[in-house]
């Protein structure tokens, strides 16, 4: 039986989450606390395996307890909630060792599922010697374009589906696939990125699938590919729209049968993969123009997922800029003209970009970041 801990000072939140929690899951065992104080008093003489935790609260606030928890009892995962007027804090909880954070009012599909997925931390066999939770793959943003991939990702992760994901160069394809594996069953075995426009035709057959020594003039010893090196978990295929023809047709055989062969080798190897793969590509486009096996998107897009650049999600920059400034130091502050001033800026280069200038910002910019630091600093960057 699962015990969690709900630190809420509003006495009517917290009788929500109880009777949300207690519905979903009558096994589970709630305690609460009104404050940081009595939460931390819980914590000290209690083991929980999940702390939903308010991060405003009289006497003593959410980050204080969540140190405390970081210290005391780092093997529990910490849920922050969060007003509308705290994402920022929020966002640098998560920098901080907070496993999540939920946004009032709760979405409850996103709440259940952080939740079930904070819980199975608690139940893997490695608990004992793990000293904090996995890294969290955290999609930043409100906007209701990122609340729907997260709805997707929820509904999806947990299923062996093969999801195809779209979206332009920076825009967080990859992120998006690391969430999914991340939530699903799989999560405790290997996440394997190819990207497969950085990789020569000539050698990506062997990057697939592998070889045995001798199989070509530059094969020394033999080598596992990245299908068995996936074994037991998610395969990600980056900007599959640049893999040749010939290697489609190899993958397609892969997906069809679930086993590969090695290059030079007529032995066949059971693989169970899970294949998410993503483009920056119009694929549609792509298997009219004959650039992409039509049967071998069927295969992949199971799900179909589409990021959206940052251009057409705006409302997320303040959170997003918050967020990148959090993993900085010595903290500098982001003035609110300064915020409006990125709103304004046409973001070619997505996520990626922003990232990149709010690092350069850091370097630049006194101890505050004005608006017109980003009017003077933005000029220099060159598009990725």
């Amino acid at each position: 039986m699962a015990h969690i801990l709900i630190v809420e000072d509003e006495a009517n939140i917290r009788r929500v989450l109880r009777k949300v929690l207690v519905e979903e899951n009558k096994s589970l065992i709630i305690s609460e606390a009104e404050d940081g104080v009595s939460a931390i008093s819980s914590i000290s003489k209690l083991t929980f395996d999940l702390i939903l935790c308010d991060i405003k609260m009289p006497k003593k606030d959410g980050i204080e307890v969540l140190s405390y928890v970081q210290e005391h009892a780092p093997q529990t995962p910490v849920v922050m909630i969060s007003g509308h007027d705290d994402l920022e804090t929020a966002v640098q909880a998560m920098r901080l060792g907070a496993y999540d954070y939920i946004a009032k009012p709760p979405d409850l599909n996103h709440l259940l599922q952080t939740v079930r997925s904070a819980l199975d931390v608690q139940t893997k066999p490695e608990k004992s010697i793990s000293k904090r939770p996995p890294k969290k793959y955290t999609m930043v943003g409100e906007s209701e374009a990122i609340q729907v991939i997260h709805r997707m990702v929820d509904k999806v992760a947990p299923t062996m589906a093969r999801v195809f994901i779209q979206g332009p160069n920076g825009s967080g394809k990859e992120l998006v696939a690391r969430a999914i594996h991340h939530k699903s069953n799989r999560s405790d075995a290997p996440f394997v990125e190819v990207n497969c426009a950085a990789i020569p035709s000539e050698l990506i057959e062997s990057e697939l699938f592998g070889h045995i020594k001798g199989s070509f003039t530059s094969a020394h010893k033999d080598r596992k590919g990245t299908f068995e090196q996936a074994h037991g978990g998610t395969l990600f295929l980056d900007e599959i729209g640049d893999m040749s023809l010939a290697a489609q047709a190899k993958v397609l055989r892969a997906l069809e049968e679930h086993k590969i062969q090695r290059v030079g080798s007529e032995k066949s190897i059971l693989v169970d993969v899970r294949v998410v793969a993503a483009t920056n590509k119009n694929i549609k486009e792509e298997i009219t123009q004959n650039r992409f096996r039509e049967d071998l998107y069927h295969r992949l897009a199971v799900i179909e997922l589409y990021v959206p650049p940052l251009n057409d999600r705006k409302d997320d920059i303040p959170l997003l800029a918050q967020y990148f400034l959090a993993g900085l130091s010595p903290q500098k502050e982001l003035h609110p003209d300064a915020i409006k001033a990125l709103q304004t800026i046409n973001w070619t280069g997505n996520i990626r970009q922003l990232r990149n200038v709010m690092e350069r910002f850091h370097i630049l910019s006194e101890h505050q970041i004005t608006a017109q630091d980003v009017n003077l600093y933005t000029t220099l960057n060159a598009n990725p």
